[in-house]
């Protein structure tokens, strides 16, 4: 265990160690790359920076409106019919929106379950099969200037859909 520490510790010195090195050996000035790099980053960052705002102000408004448990409510009766537990859909429905909020949603599941119970496992299976979808697909079309998103954003709902009935019926199944 202390050699793997070891190697941890050593990994980002080295990598920037042979980055140096191989510039160096192509004869390349690494501090110009790495400012004209650095710039290029902040003007993506300046470009991205108001879909993030509006996605950020969107995902806030949508947790304090209390919509989610409305939604939730409304839906109990049909999830109870197919055996889809009812505290996992909350975080099924903020998981392709926000990262942040399905972290703090599946965090709660585990607090309040146990990390081992079924829904403790459920939770983290959808964490791990599923995207921050709309979030991905707002910066990276964004940073590319892709105003047509429609089929994408299709597909990657129903890839989502599909990660979360997936993880309910496998952790079911191995439970």
């Amino acid at each position: 265990m202390e050699m793997i520490n070891f190697i941890s510790n050593l990994a980002m010195p080295f990598i920037i160690l042979l980055i140096v090195a191989y510039g160096l050996i192509e004869k390349k000035k690494v501090f110009d790359v790495f400012l004209d790099g650095a710039k290029e980053g902040l003007s993506i960052v300046l470009s991205i920076f108001p879909t993030l705002v509006g996605l950020f102000v969107a995902i806030g408004a949508l947790r304090s409106s209390g919509i989610i448990d409305l939604i939730v409510n409304f839906l109990s009766p049909v999830l109870e019919i197919i055996k889809f537990p009812s505290e996992i859909m909350p975080l099924a429905l903020l998981r392709p929106i926000s990262g942040s909020s399905s972290i703090a949603i599946a965090t709660d599941i585990m607090k309040n379950y146990g990390v081992d119970s079924n829904l403790g496992m459920i939770a983290s299976t959808i964490m791990g099969s599923t995207e921050t979808t709309l979030y991905t697909i707002a910066v990276y079309t964004s940073c590319v200037k892709i105003k047509k998103t429609r089929f994408v954003l299709v597909a990657s709902l129903i890839a989502d859909f599909v990660g979360i009935l997936v993880s309910v019926v496998v952790c079911r199944f191995l439970s």
